[in-house]
């Protein structure tokens, strides 16, 4: 028996942002102090360290559970499952349902409970529940649903990952261009074909990092201080990722039995294209290898951040050829990875 994934689906929203949208923005530090360069060198500055021209935000009639809804429906339509046959529905997330200017996060019932509801599934024992894992949440759902199948306790089961961060974000918070909104769908099923995911990785550093992603006030002092918004050290998690993310690729990969020279993509969590680029040259030179060209296809630059939807949404593009110059195929060797607030980091190595 192997375990696959069988059927993905994504939602990619409507409304696009690009960077010379924030030009009105009035960017301030933390102490409340203006922000001494214009807009335009601002978002100048931003494009060359992460490489993101423009993000997708979701319309405003749209919740995470509802994007979620539309690519779980499309991963069981290419799956060509009954969705009454599955046995967990796993929704990674990490801010519940943020209603456009609510000031309150919705998770009752759980974001996983509305999808189940929304597909119609009448099957008590198709179990859904919710994940907090940071941006790895994701992976960590395909981890889980690994588990439960070579356990014995399920045979198929849909792994979400959905947020919509354009809803938690510090207007006056440069790092706000970072983020965006997304959803991301895959079945994972017992199979007898050949593949599936061979290996995996997780850790959680939390002794001393543990606050480095955390919710604070924004920067403007005149807003209400019991409103928080997504805030991060954002040289604290380089460096961090740095260390921990290849080492970690490395264990999962060493673990798999598979050559690094087997590897045909690396699907890295789409969180700043410089830190991903570092990452995969750190990566290589564990084995003293050069990168080699076109070993990772990027989303970041049109879709920016989504936290948990980067991975499965990239995967499912990929899959369907739309990602310029990237293309896998039955056969072939990926290698997800993924580090974000926890902090956590994992790996998978996947034959397709």
């Amino acid at each position: 028996m192997n375990i696959k994934i069988t059927g993905s689906g994504s939602y990619i929203p409507t409304e696009v942002i690009a960077n010379k949208d924030f030009s009105n923005h009035v960017f301030l530090n933390e102490d409340g102090t203006p922000f001494p360069l214009t807009n335009d060198v601002i978002t100048e500055k931003f494009y060359g360290i992460t490489g993101i021209q423009e993000r997708r935000y979701a319309s405003d009639d749209l919740l995470t559970s509802d994007i979620a809804f539309i690519a779980a429906q499309k991963a069981i339509e290419s799956s060509n499952i009954d969705p009454e046959t599955l046995d967990y529905i796993i929704f990674a997330h990490n801010f519940g349902n943020q209603k456009k200017g609510a000031i309150q996060a919705d998770l009752l019932p759980s974001l996983a409970t509305r999808v189940k509801h929304n597909l119609r599934i009448k099957n008590p024992k198709c179990v859904a529940y919710d994940m907090l894992f940071g941006c790895p949440g994701w992976l960590e759902g395909v981890i889980q649903a690994t588990a439960f199948i070579k356990a014995g306790m399920a045979k198929k089961c849909l792994v979400i990952g959905a947020e919509t961060l354009s809803r938690v974000v510090d207007p006056h918070d440069r790092d706000s261009m970072i983020y965006s909104d997304g959803a991301g769908a895959t079945i994972i099923e017992a199979t007898e074909e050949e593949g599936g995911v061979l290996s995996h990785e997780s850790a959680t550093y939390a002794y001393d990092e543990s606050g480095y992603l955390f919710f604070g006030n924004s920067f403007n002092k005149e807003h209400d201080p019991d409103i928080r918004y997504i805030k991060m050290h954002g040289r604290k998690i380089y460096e961090f990722a740095l260390i921990n993310v290849p080492k970690a690729m490395k264990e999962c990969l060493d673990n798999s039995g598979v050559s690094i020279d087997n590897v045909k993509k690396i699907l890295i969590h789409q969180a700043n294209e410089k830190m991903d680029e570092a990452i995969i040259h750190r990566f290589y030179k564990l084995y003293n290898k050069e990168v080699p060209s076109g070993i990772m296809p990027m989303s970041i630059h049109k879709l920016g951040n989504s936290s948990v939807a980067t991975v499965p949404t990239l995967y499912d593009s990929l899959l369907k050829g739309e990602i310029e110059n990237h293309e896998i195929h039955k056969g072939d060797i990926l290698l997800f990875a993924s580090v974000g607030a926890g902090m956590n980091v994992n790996a998978i190595v996947y034959k397709m």
